[in-house]
């Protein structure tokens, strides 16, 4: 058996790949491994469980529920709510365990699981290891414990958790949003409902579009994958700016008022100097991944904020920030994780607080964002190559080599093997667009002839 477990959670086109046999198992092993390792600590355990709206969410969810209750784990069902939700949940709460249903951005048929621990934290590799490991034991036969009578868990719909969350959103911010009007793009997805009652009680006017989930429609064409619809809403009201979410609302992007793409890094970079002045920046350090555009190192260096660059993916990003210490850092994607406030990221919480500072301050998005310039960057993705001797073959180390000398301080080359195709993604950035397509393509040439 393949790896379940991705980067985030266990995926796949729902009914077909994530099966209601598949969600009960992982579920029950899952019991079971939390058990072993000790983090039930002789008690009753209990459960956060919450989904997006898809449709396939519903038997997903029911067969999550059957398989915790099972093993003997009282479960509290919160319903559609965002990813960061019921992480804040199952934190606030203390449950022992959490679990959302969710595949994020990915289109309606896809859908997927996620399994926080005690906390809101994402699982430790080894426990997740540990947890297919169970799975195919009992897939294949093996016997378990199966409680009876009182020993079975209990099943209940906890209705708080709108509110409670809600409430926990408001609480950090740093001011009101009175005067501000912005467009929110919800993506049909789980922050539909959450988000705008959270920047209207925070004092915003509000324009919602992509908020009528209907269990179908998650992401189809709108939300943080898609942006057109949200540029043309912010022009066509004359809103300040906009905010989009993904399906689950773990990642934000934004629109300023004249309908420009505001990406996650130039978000981070406008969270960071909000963040240093409040005193709050940690190590006076950022974290982002090697992915991050150029401009937003620079820009940062240029501000006396040191930046830790990690692999892609946000559980990398985590990785650095609770080791050592670090209070904000996020990927290009809108993933931004407020560790002060959040154990993962929360799309929500990111497009308040950039809020937050655009009423602070009294200027324009724009104005805030051009803290940092935006290098031009190009991605090729170069495929049927044998990306293994990507890092070991001397011919493509000479072809960087003469890459970055003519790049100099104003460029950068980055070649990366896919973690899921059979191919290599060549990025180059550079002051100038034609020099950086010019490299670009010169690279993926090189690693045609070496990697073919």
């Amino acid at each position: 058996m393949g790896r379940l477990f991705g980067t985030d959670g266990v995926r796949g086109v729902a009914n077909a790949d994530l099966t209601a046999e598949l969600a009960l198992g992982l579920s029950v092993a899952a019991a079971h491994v939390l058990a072993e390792a000790g983090t039930f600590e002789g008690h009753r355990a209990t459960a956060v469980v919450g989904r997006d709206p898809r449709a396939s969410g519903e038997f997903l969810e029911a067969a999550v529920v059957a398989g915790l209750a099972s093993a003997g784990v009282d479960v509290l069902r919160v319903g559609v709510l965002p990813t960061p939700a019921v992480a804040y949940l199952t934190g606030a709460l203390g449950a022992d365990l959490g679990v959302m249903l969710s595949a994020s951005h990915n289109a309606m048929p896809d859908n997927g699981i996620k399994f926080f621990a005690r906390g809101g934290h994402k699982l430790a590799d080894e426990l997740e290891d540990r947890i297919e490991s169970v799975y195919e034991e009992h897939r294949t036969g093996a016997p378990w414990d199966r409680p009876t009578g009182s020993g079975v868990g209990r099943v209940s719909d906890y209705t708080e958790g709108f509110e409670k969350y809600v409430s926990h959103l408001i609480g950090v911010l740093p001011n009101r949003l009175d005067g501000l009007k912005i467009v929110l793009d919800e993506a049909h997805g789980a922050a539909a409902y959450v988000s705008p009652e959270a920047f209207a009680r925070a004092g915003a006017e509000i324009v919602t579009i992509g908020a009528e989930p209907d269990g179908l429609n998650i992401n189809d064409g709108c939300g943080s994958t898609h942006l057109g619809l949200l540029k043309a809403a912010v022009v066509e009201h004359g809103a300040d700016f906009g905010i989009a979410h993904d399906g689950d609302a773990d990642r934000c992007l934004a629109v300023d008022g004249s309908g420009a793409e505001i990406d996650g890094d130039q978000i981070l970079a406008v969270l960071a100097l909000a963040m240093r002045e409040a005193g709050q920046l940690r190590e006076n350090t950022v974290v982002g991944t090697v992915m991050s555009n150029l401009g937003f190192k620079l820009a940062m260096e240029g501000e006396g904020i040191q930046v830790v660059q990690t692999g892609v993916g946000d559980r990398y990003v985590l990785e650095s920030m609770k080791e050592h210490g670090y209070a904000l850092g996020g990927e290009q994607s809108g993933h931004v994780i407020i560790l002060d406030h959040a154990t993962t990221g929360d799309g929500t919480l990111t497009g308040l607080l950039l809020a937050a500072r655009v009423a602070a301050t009294g200027k324009s998005l724009a104005e805030l964002a051009g803290v940092m310039q935006r290098l031009p960057q190009v991605l090729i993705n170069v495929p049927d190559v044998d990306k293994s001797r990507v890092s070991t073959s001397a011919e493509l180390a000479l072809a960087v080599t003469d890459a970055e000398r003519e790049l100099g301080t104003t460029g950068r080359v980055l070649l990366r093997s896919s973690g899921t195709e059979p191919l290599v993604r060549v990025m180059v950035e550079a002051a100038d667009i034609e020099q950086a397509r010019a490299v670009a393509g010169r690279l993926a040439d090189a690693v045609k002839s070496a990697l073919g």
